[in-house]
């Protein structure tokens, strides 16, 4: 690895791990891009599967910062993990067999539809005490299992952690507050990306050296993250539209180039 391609690949773990840190989310949405177009990673199948080693390295790095804040429903994350870790198994074996150019234009429309999707407002009531119990197990679990399965049978074909899929969907199952789905979120992308990450290892598509410079610059993102993300704290509506405004110009460019 030349001089060039180490600073880039830095760079582009210090960028993943940022977004993490700050929203919960979007870092292993980049980092598939970030892998391809700017560290110079030519198969886009490898460019998955060294994505999904550094982007769980890095939710867990962040994960620790959000569960010594109290923002973790830990039983709402395992039951979503679980789910989204079976998904997640079946998606990465069908992302394998796809071809890459094809998988290149599906990852940048999702992109898109992500990116949209998190402009639109949440209006849904706010639930702060929401709990997996008995008495809650039969309104909670018919929403989370099946939602569990949708994203993890994406973050795995798409080799993503799925933060941004997580957090809108665990405040739609649950209507907790987005501080929470932010810190839950990244139980499930660590799992998820465990899953994903094993599969391709295990076919021999992650390269180690990149993964780990990727997650050294990781580590010092994800801590500035949430450093930000704590100082900033009733702004998080404008970072998110403004990465939002990031992920759609990113998906698109990756449709225009792949076509």
């Amino acid at each position: 690895m030349d001089t060039a391609t180490l600073l880039a690949t830095l760079a582009s773990g210090g960028v993943i791990g940022l977004v993490l840190g700050l929203v919960g989310g979007g870092g292993s949405i980049l980092a598939v891009p970030l892998l391809v177009y700017v560290v110079g990673i030519g198969s886009p199948h490898a460019a998955i599967g060294t994505a999904a080693v550094a982007v769980t390295v890095s939710a867990l790095a962040s994960l620790l910062g959000h569960a010594r804040a109290g923002r973790v429903k830990w039983r709402c994350a395992g039951v979503f993990a679980v789910s989204g870790m079976i998904g997640a198994a079946l998606g990465a074996e069908l992302g394998k067999a796809f071809d890459g150019k094809r998988l290149l234009v599906l990852f940048g429309l999702l992109m898109i539809g992500v990116g949209l999707s998190m402009l639109r407002k949440r209006r849904a009531t706010e639930a702060p005490d929401v709990r997996l119990t008995r008495s809650s197990a039969a309104t909670l679990l018919p929403r989370l299992v099946p939602m569990g399965l949708a994203v993890g049978l994406a973050a795995g074909f798409f080799g993503i952690g799925g933060g941004f899929l997580i957090v809108p969907g665990l405040i739609l199952a649950t209507a907790m507050p987005l501080p929470f789905a932010i810190g839950t979120s990244l139980v499930v992308v660590s799992a998820l990306g465990v899953t994903t990450a094993t599969s391709y290892a295990l076919s021999g598509l992650v390269d180690w050296s990149v993964a780990a410079m990727l997650i050294i610059g990781g580590v010092g993102g994800t801590l500035a993250g949430i450093s930000l993300g704590n100082m900033l704290g009733a702004r998080k509506g404008v970072l998110e539209r403004g990465f939002a405004a990031v992920v759609v110009t990113v998906g698109s460019y990756i449709i225009a180039t792949a076509v």
